[in-house]
């Protein structure tokens, strides 16, 4: 099938193209649909729309949901809002309410499926990276296309698909910046060795263009939801352990406190100065508006700092305060919910979230049997999600074995956007968070299956036998796929049907 080069190139983009294209297809089928705001889009939607219109997230009336629905958008007020999330995802979504209008669902939602789209071609391009395999990055990218937690959460206005695609954006850039400083360093040792000069401590490198990239995008994802900081921070040490064992096999002396004290100030000053000013930038609506929240707190209660901080501007003071209200509120979050999920069953998929549901009786809605019911539920086609889960129990025990890199990359990702959640068991938190760590368990999922599949070097039998058992695997996923689409995707269904996707009681 690959025989000419005509046809390598054909397969190299066709792959990931096609994957690309079946992710818009089933991200964006009747997105308008349900035409009323569910779950959270009741905050993230109006937020939007009053952020565009006023540069800051205002109130709105009690029950406003109902004649938003209905195409009464405008009664909002100009009272700032407490909000605390920052505004780089509402504006996102603003720019689907400037194209479509907010009367129209498809505005409500065309962003987060944009981003979902392009969240899956990222994936393919990251595998192909990491992998070296066309074949191995169009299954990563057709695994995440036909997902349902990724389908869901790209077909609802909610923050945390953006936030996953400027995640996976530094990513890709931490991978970029693995190579290109690793050839500077490489070009830096044999100018040293050719002078003759000793490898004591290794050179400082300044000129990594791609560690400034993965330090504004893990900023923008910070501007977006604040558990972006820890993407930045986990892979800020990810560089600088690639650094050092880059620096040993390059002979460097001192590789280890070379890395610490001269690499280390570097690669700070090279990607944490960039996020924040990519953080504040975003909240510049908010800076230059007088009615944010908070936006006056320092006058208004005579609270303004003294001492050596007096110097500080009130606007940032007021920032200042309305971030750590913020925060207070985050670490404060204990409010009951239906379906909450604590983040111990996460792996497990215990309590996925139900985002909407409708029901109706025969003859109402078009419904044609007793009882038929429309859901939006965000449950991980159980097949990859649980699949993931094993494989990257695996891949903890193969990078100590083995040490590849490509584990080592992706088991970082999955580690710094799961566990920091394990600090905060007693807050109210939800399934579909477990977005912005799944491409890495996707990641992980595929690179098994590349051992699987086996080499062209393999025996034949070994070779066929892999590829039969992956293709099963892969049509099995597939088959569950189409099976859980209704109830991603908000289609009315007798209600048996829905019934019988509870796979676990907890899934009701």
């Amino acid at each position: 099938m690959l025989s000419t080069p005509a046809r390598q190139r054909v397969w190299a983009w066709g792959g990931p193209i096609a994957v690309t294209l079946l992710a818009a297809v089933l991200r964006l089928w009747n997105l308008g649909s349900p035409h009323s705001l569910v779950f959270d889009e009741t905050y993230y939607v109006k937020d939007s729309w009053t952020l565009m219109h006023l540069g800051y997230e205002a109130r709105w009336p009690a029950e406003a949901d109902a004649s938003f629905n209905a195409g009464d958008v405008d009664q909002y007020l100009t009272d700032g809002s407490f909000v605390v999330h920052p505004p780089l995802g509402k504006w996102i979504i603003a720019l689907g309410l400037a194209i479509f209008g907010a009367q129209d669902a498809v505005g409500w939602r065309i962003s987060t499926a944009i981003a979902g789209i392009l969240l899956v071609a990222l994936v393919a391009v990251i595998a192909r990276g990491l992998f070296h395999s066309t074949l191995l990055a169009t299954i990563a990218g057709g695994l995440l296309a036909i997902d349902g937690n990724a389908i869901v959460m790209s077909r609802v206005a909610l923050l945390d698909g953006i936030l996953t695609l400027f995640v996976m954006l530094g990513f890709g850039a931490i991978l970029l910046d693995r190579g290109h400083s690793a050839r500077r360093l490489e070009r830096w040792r044999r100018r040293r060795a050719e002078a003759g000069r000793s490898i004591d401590w290794g050179p400082a490198l300044w000129w990594r263009p791609w560690l400034v990239a993965a330090g504004l995008a893990f900023g923008l994802a910070s501007a977006v939801k604040w558990n972006g900081l820890y993407f930045l921070a986990g892979f800020a040490v990810y560089t600088l352990v690639v650094d050092a064992v880059a620096r040993r096999r390059a002979g460097v002396t001192f590789f280890g406190s070379g890395v610490a004290f001269k690499q280390a100030p570097v690669s700070f000053l090279l990607t944490v100065p960039i996020a924040l000013v990519a953080y504040l930038v975003t909240w510049t609506g908010w800076f230059v508006t007088d009615g944010g929240y908070y936006r006056h707190w320092v006058q208004q209660t005579g609270s303004t700092w003294q001492g050596l901080l007096a110097w500080v501007p009130v606007d940032f003071q007021n920032f200042w305060h309305y971030q750590a209200s913020a925060y207070a509120y985050h670490i404060g979050e204990h409010q009951p919910h239906g379906y909450q999920a604590n983040p111990l069953t996460w792996l497990l998929m215990i309590r996925p979230t139900a985002m909407f549901y409708q029901g109706s009786d025969f003859g109402q809605n078009g419904c044609a049997v007793t009882r038929c019911g429309e859901s939006i539920t965000g449950i991980a086609n159980p097949f990859i999600w649980w699949g993931a889960v094993a494989a990257a129990v695996y891949l903890v025990y193969r990078v100590v074995r083995y040490r590849e890199w490509q584990v080592g990359a992706i088991l970082t990702g999955l580690a710094v956007g799961y566990l920091p959640w394990l600090l905060y068991l007693n807050r109210t938190v939800f399934q579909f968070y477990t977005i912005v760590f799944e491409p890495f368990l996707i990641l992980g999922l595929v690179f098994v299956m590349g051992l699987l599949l086996g080499k062209r070097s393999d025996e034949t039998w070994r070779r066929v036998g892999g590829i039969r058992l992956i293709a099963v695997i892969l049509v099995a996923m597939v088959l569950v796929s189409a099976f859980f689409f209704p109830l991603w995707t908000g289609m009315q269904v007798p209600l048996e049907f829905i019934q019988l996707h509870y796979w676990l009681p907890t899934w009701r």
